[in-house]
């Protein structure tokens, strides 16, 4: 960065304090783990070129992280005790021992961080004291279920990862300039974007180009939605949820709640409103869950009483399993047993249910700037989507 912005390795000494020789050798280590150059030498000095500036593009990201990670830890350290500001910078510029927070969250097992790092147990120990030490407050506490981060090792390590992220999208982006999308893609899965929208998205956009790696995350929201705000995941597929200063929804299409029944079952053909369903024996999804509040609205809007379910789960296997082997109904979206019901196994009553749109679309974080093979899967999810809608 500072090579940049003074245009030379010599004109930056001065600006971070370190010889031009160290200098060079930082940007030459750079440029062999990136594989590409990222200035062109020229009598004037250092330009950068399109790899140099996605790098930088990410790198002043990277800086942005820092800055507000000093700032929230400086109001914390008014509050509590004197923090000096660089301690957190060097903190968050120290890539191993990064790794080793987020290792110790993700394991919460200091041998099995440091294990993954091929750290000894001592090692690893001896760096997690120094930088409390450092900062002068604990960053996990050991308890019986393992390493728990401290809050101040939750502020940390939420940072931690982001830059983790923007490193894992540098990449990314020197690939595409050279030509071939490759990379990581980490996608929140929500139920009613797996059964369809999800893998034909994910299929056309590896026939395009195959050296991308996708990974899905099925968790519940707010699993998801921490993931998303710490980076680990590019966005979230799936049903909106209430607007989020720190996420941006983009609406693809919207859903609508069904009766489904297994295709034998005595209601087919018969049942024509919730009052004909409130002696069946439900199948629906644990209270709090987006798809339970909305079948309750349903019966409360026709002045009924929810059913009491004699089966709540979130689990598409189980629930697929209890509707073809009893006489149980669910309230679902059809799309989520769209091949069952293709196959004949299930089949969806005649109930209107106009109550339970909702829409289905995408989930971003503010302020993201997402790498090319990550944009590639979200054109693809905008095309699929396009054919989920109704015709006009």
């Amino acid at each position: 960065m500072a090579v940049c912005e003074a245009g030379s390795i010599s004109r930056s000494s001065g600006s971070i304090f370190k010889a031009s020789s160290a200098i060079a050798r930082a940007v030459a280590a750079l440029e062999r783990g990136l594989g590409v150059p990222v200035f062109e030498r020229k009598p004037r000095g250092m330009l950068l070129n399109a790899y140099g500036e996605a790098v930088r593009q990410r790198g002043v990201r990277i800086n942005e992280e820092i800055a507000e990670a000093v700032e929230d830890f400086s109001r914390a350290g008014r509050r509590q005790h004197s923090l000096d500001r660089s301690v957190v910078s060097r903190l968050l510029l120290n890539g191993r021992g990064l790794l080793l927070l987020i290792g110790i969250a993700e394991l919460r097992s200091l041998s099995a961080a440091g294990a993954r790092m091929g750290l000894s147990q001592s090692g690893a120990s001896m760096a997690l004291t120094r930088m409390e030490a450092a900062l002068g407050q604990k960053l996990f506490q050991r308890m019986m279920q393992g390493m728990i981060a401290t809050d101040a090792g939750v502020r940390l390590i939420s940072r931690g990862k982001r830059i983790v992220a923007e490193l894992r999208h540098m990449q990314a982006d020197i690939a595409a300039i050279s030509g071939s999308l490759q990379g990581h893609v980490a996608i929140g899965a929500l139920p009613l974007g797996r059964t369809h929208l999800l893998p034909a998205a994910i299929a056309a956009a590896l026939r395009r180009f195959p050296n991308i790696r996708v990974t899905t995350v099925e968790s519940p929201y707010d699993v998801l939605v921490a993931g998303l705000r710490d980076g680990d995941i590019d966005f979230i597929v799936g049903a909106l949820r209430p607007d989020d200063a720190e996420l941006i929804t983009e609406p693809l299409f919207a859903d609508r709640l069904g009766i489904i029944v297994r295709s034998g079952h005595r209601l087919v053909g018969v049942a024509s409103s919730l009052r004909d369903l409130l002696d069946a024996c439900w199948i629906l999804p644990r209270p709090g869950a987006p798809g339970r509040g909305l079948i309750d609205l349903a019966f409360r809007e026709m002045a009924l009483t929810p059913p009491l379910p004699a089966v709540e789960t979130g689990d598409l296997a189980v629930l697929r399993s209890l509707l073809m082997n009893s006489d149980m109904l669910t309230a679902i979206s059809p799309r989520q047993l769209s091949h069952e019901i293709a196959a004949g196994d299930l089949a969806q009553l005649s109930v209107d249910l106009p109550m339970t749109e909702r829409p289905i679309g995408l989930t971003l974080r503010a302020g993201a700037m997402l790498s090319a093979p990550a944009l590639a899967i979200l054109d693809e999810i905008r095309g699929v989507a396009g054919t989920m809608r109704p015709k006009p």
